[in-house]
């Protein structure tokens, strides 16, 4: 799905707007044409709610189910430096083969650059 320009800029546009209305803080995602990896900052309310509305918003706007059920959740431990591990997230399209640097995939961000 993501594959497409418009359907990856509308999950970053849902993306952006739950860091509006409060319930999260972007560190860092890229939407990879079949799935999203997502770093942030739960601001409010219970996780699930958080990507439940991120997943239902999206699809809406889509106009089609797009989500399998559930998703992966990890949190990070102490020791892991989240800049480390959102410069991992940022390089899955260079390890995917998609692209040969970072600079040419149009759906990544970080905040720290």
């Amino acid at each position: 799905v993501f594959a497409n320009f418009g359907s990856a800029r509308i999950l970053i546009q849902t993306l952006r707007a739950s860091d509006q209305q409060g319930h999260s803080e972007t560190l860092a995602f890229v939407v990879m044409p079949d799935h999203l990896h997502w770093l942030f900052v739960l601001k409010a309310g219970r996780l699930q709610d958080a990507v439940g509305a991120v997943k239902s918003v999206t699809a809406h706007r889509l106009r089609q189910p797009i989500w399998q059920d559930g998703y992966h959740d990890h949190a990070l431990r102490q020791e892991e430096g989240l800049r480390a591990v959102a410069r991992y997230i940022i390089a899955n399209p260079v390890r995917a083969g998609l692209v040969q640097r970072l600079g040419d995939y149009p759906h990544w961000y970080a905040a720290w650059l």
